[in-house]
C-alpha cells in the first residue's frame, strides 16, 4: 500500500525560479493496484516518482509504505521496499557485469554486510528458472556482459531484478517509451504478467493514453502539480481517449497541448 499525504515539493525556494513541481498531492494506492499516469510534460509525474523512491526528501507531506513512514529514509534505505524500471534500459543494470551478476546485485538488494557477490551454482539454477519463461534465451548466457543485450532483453531484465525480491511498491517510469512497437507490447504483456502473478502495489508512467486505459486498474492525470483526474472501475473501462481528454479539459478549462500525449 502507498499513502501520500498533503505533499509538496518546491525546487529553488525562495529564488526567483522557484518551481512548485508537487502541490497538495494526496494519494492512497490499496496493495496489489496497478495505477497507469499520464500527464504533459512538468505535470509532475516523475518529480512524484523522484520524492517517492527517495531521491530527495519532499519539501512538505509525508510518504507510508505499507503503513510505514518513509518520508525521511534516504533512497538506499527504500531499496528494499522499491523496484523501479525507467525508460532508458541502461539505467536498471550494471553494463560491465554479467546477467547473473546483476541478478546477483538485485537479490541482494537491501540486504546489509554483503561484501561479495559471488554466483554460486544454486544461484545459477535459480536464475535460469527465472529468466527461461521471459522466452528470450537469457537463461542460456548467464555469463554475457549486459552490454551486449538488446534494450528489450535489457530492460525485461531490468523488469526481473525489479520485481525478483517482491517489492512492496513498484515504479514504472515509462518503461516502454524507448523501444520499438513490438518489443515494447512485449514488455507490457510480461510487466502485466508479473503484477498479476506477484500482486504488485504498481505506479506506471505512460505517454500513450490508449495505454493508460487499458492496462491496470486505475488512471490518474496529473497537471501542474496535482493529480486532476481519477479514473477507475466501470468509468474507466468504459472511456475512450476522445472522451478522457474532454474531462481534462472540462475540469482544468483549458485544451490538452500535449503532443507526445496528443499523438499517443
Amino acid at each position: 500500500m502507498l499513502q501520500i499525504e498533503a505533499l509538496h515539493q518546491l525546487f529553488y525556494a525562495g529564488e526567483v525560479n522557484q518551481v512548485h513541481a508537487l502541490r497538495g498531492i494526496d494519494l492512497l494506492i490499496p496493495s496489489g493496484q496497478f495505477v497507469t499516469v499520464i500527464g504533459s510534460n512538468g505535470a509532475g509525474k516523475s518529480t512524484l516518482f523522484n520524492v517517492a523512491a527517495g531521491l530527495f526528501p519532499p519539501t512538505q507531506g509525508r510518504i507510508l509504505i505499507d503503513n510505514i513512514d518513509v518520508t525521511r529514509w534516504p533512497e538506499h534505505r527504500r531499496a528494499a521496499y522499491i523496484g523501479r524500471v525507467f525508460q532508458d534500459p541502461r539505467m536498471g543494470t550494471a553494463a560491465t557485469m554479467t546477467i547473473a551478476q546483476n541478478l546477483t546485485l538485485a537479490l541482494l538488494r537491501g540486504e546489509a554486510h554483503r561484501l561479495t557477490i559471488g554466483v554460486s551454482h544454486k544461484r545459477e539454477e535459480y536464475f535460469r528458472g527465472l529468466l527461461a519463461p521471459l522466452d528470450l534465451g537469457l537463461e542460456k548466457r548467464l555469463d554475457t556482459k549486459v552490454s551486449l543485450l538488446s534494450g528489450g532483453q535489457r530492460q525485461a531484465l531490468t523488469l526481473l531484478m525489479a520485481t525478483m525480491t517482491q517489492p512492496k511498491l513498484l515504479l514504472l517510469d515509462e518503461h516502454t517509451a524507448a523501444l520499438d512497437p513490438a518489443t515494447a507490447e512485449k514488455i507490457l504483456t510480461l510487466t502485466q504478467q508479473i503484477v498479476a502473478e506477484q500482486e504488485l502495489t504498481t505506479l506506471m508512467i505512460t505517454h500513450n493514453m490508449q495505454q493508460a486505459l487499458s492496462t491496470g486498474d486505475r488512471t490518474l492525470m496529473m497537471d501542474g502539480g496535482q493529480i486532476v483526474l481519477d479514473i477507475a472501475a466501470e468509468e474507466r473501462r468504459a472511456m475512450t481517449v476522445a472522451e478522457l481528454i474532454a474531462k481534462f479539459t472540462q475540469v482544468r478549462q483549458v485544451a490538452l497541448a500535449d503532443d507526445k500525449l496528443l499523438l499517443a
